[in-house]
């Protein structure tokens, strides 16, 4: 019997067989330990570069490498959102990882631990590869949060083990102890951390903060007094900063430092390779103008468009004096290459550049300096171009190379290489699904065909016949321009249609496309039920 009941106690080394509480507890042991992870990362990115922190640098990797189809679906679905859902999910997915893992160390106390630094691991060599990666410290938050989170779960799974047979199975007074401080410590650490800000971005904050923006050399003219219709619900003609259109991958809004800015421009055409600081940039003849930009994700009737009053400079004349010549007068180079801080590349065609029109480089919108999320301290913008092959945002460097050389960021992922801007018309009013009175209706919007104008607009009910309506002031070819229409609305439901013809004489195709490969296109239309008199 001695026997017997000697093989039936637990062996010195091992531990008796852990209960339910017990599990749930380590499964929180991993949650609370991923936290800590992520939080320790985060002040330690306040530090070394914001972009350089884990959920940042593994979120833009998984942008990078996301299909097109899906980052289609996702700005459709969440419009403006959709970064803060991406890393939401990333966060989702780390929580039930860290549960299992938690789990895991309840079993083997040591492999857990080590499951957390390989997170940690991971993280680093995200940011590393990250093409906006400056230097190998941006391993550094992920390493640390890593050996962090690793250190805390394996104290926090030694409190859940008993030391040997005999004594209580687990301290989980020591555990709760444990956990609730060092999760309140991480959660102050990295308030504070926000509080206080990254030197970097303080910096860069600073520097837009004082700068102050030159007079136009080239104003641009008044906008005229009837182009902004009196019509409730239409889109102000100049859409506001804070109301401008977002669509970027930056997963942490680039924040740089002004006064350290520099623009490379070099490669295949250029004379001699030549760095131009902001200082400089203003310094030069100074454009305002007022300019319509939107993107190419934008499906009919969609909200990815504005326009706003830009200062810059004539990126033209910068080219032709590092000796760049396009296409038609010999130039070795079709393509411009834009360079972000992030590391996003946008190809735009060298001809279209230097045909005449005003391609700027711009530092001002709506009399302000850039605002951060709109590409401080400066951007690229092209009349006519979608944004997608025009618009670099935190742009730092500009290479001379051909199309055939080179893809642009788009490219490989589905979109062409070459994009101008479609003639589109909208419905802003009344809305879809609207109710409104018979009688007299406004059907108002906008329309736009940058650099080759709006020439008439039509509007018709249900199956009726086209109406033309009544065009705002036409403020130049390059902003988007207001429409009204009044409808002696009548009870019923009822189709409201619009499409547009631009300045060459071209009128929009009925036939709706998707915004893949090179925009969308087809006539809006919008459903009502007007109510009875």
């Amino acid at each position: 019997m001695n026997a017997t009941r000697a093989t039936r106690e637990p062996h010195p080394e091992q531990h008796p067989e852990p209960t339910r509480t017990d599990r749930l507890l380590a499964a929180l042991g991993g949650l609370v330990s991923a936290y800590v992870s992520l939080a320790v990362a985060d002040v330690v990115s306040f530090w070394v570069r914001p972009e350089a922190g884990p959920v940042v640098a593994v979120g833009g990797t998984v942008v990078d490498r996301t299909p097109a189809a899906i980052k289609e679906w996702a700005i459709r679905v969440f419009g403006e959102s959709d970064k803060t859902v991406l890393q939401l999910g990333i966060l989702l997915i780390l929580a039930v990882l860290a549960l299992g893992v938690g789990l895991l160390a309840l079993r083997h106390r040591l492999l857990g631990a080590a499951a957390v630094a390989a997170f940690g691991v991971l993280g680093a060599l995200a940011a590393v590869t990250r093409p906006d990666s400056e230097s190998a410290m941006d391993a550094v938050p992920s390493l640390v949060g890593g050996a962090a989170g690793a250190l805390l779960l394996y104290v926090l799974t030694g409190r859940l083990l008993a030391p040997g047979p005999g004594v209580a199975r687990a301290d989980r007074r020591g555990f709760l102890v444990v956990a609730a401080s060092t999760g309140l410590a991480a959660t102050g650490a990295a308030a504070l951390g926000r509080a206080v800000g990254s030197p970097v971005q303080e910096n860069a904050a600073t520097s837009r903060a004082a700068l102050r923006l030159p007079r136009p050399t080239s104003p641009a003219p008044a906008v005229p007094a009837g182009a902004q219709l009196d019509v409730p619900g239409i889109s102000p003609f100049v859409t506001p900063n804070r109301d401008f259109y977002r669509v970027d991958t930056a997963l942490v809004v680039p924040k740089v430092d002004a006064d350290h800015w520099h623009l490379r421009i070099h490669g295949s055409g250029v004379r001699e390779e030549r760095t131009v600081t902001l200082r400089e940039l203003m310094a030069r003849p100074v454009l305002e103008r007022d300019i319509t930009l939107n993107c190419v994700s934008n499906p009919v009737g969609g909200p990815y468009i504005g326009n706003a009053r830009w200062l810059g400079v004539r990126l033209a004349d910068l080219l032709r004096e590092a000796g760049v010549r396009p296409p038609s007068e010999g130039g070795p180079a079709d393509q411009l290459v834009a360079r972000s801080v992030d590391g996003m590349t946008i190809g735009t065609p060298v001809e279209t550049v230097m045909d005449g029109r005003d391609a700027l480089l711009a530092f001002g919108m709506n009399g302000e300096p850039l605002p951060f999320t709109h590409g401080f301290p400066v951007r690229m913008l092209v009349p006519g171009l979608y944004g997608y092959v025009s618009a670099c945002k935190w742009i730092e460097s500009i290479e001379l190379t051909t199309f055939d050389a080179y893809d642009a960021y788009w490219v490989p992922r589905g979109w062409a290489a070459q994009a101008p801007v479609k003639t589109q018309s909208r419905i802003d009013t009344p809305r879809a699904f609207a109710r409104p009175a018979a009688g007299t209706v406004m059907i108002a919007g906008v329309a736009w065909a940058q650099h080759r104008g709006i020439r008439r607009v039509e509007v018709r009910i249900d199956d009726g016949p086209w109406q033309e309506a009544r065009l705002a002031a036409e403020d130049g070819g390059d902003t988007w321009r207001q429409w009204v229409h009044p409808w002696s609305a009548t009870p019923g439901d009822h189709t409201l249609t619009v499409r547009a013809t631009d300045g060459t004489g071209t009128t929009q195709p009925e036939e709706r496309t998707g915004t893949m490969p090179d925009g969308a296109q087809g006539w809006h239309s919008v459903d009502v039920t007007v109510k009875g008199g």
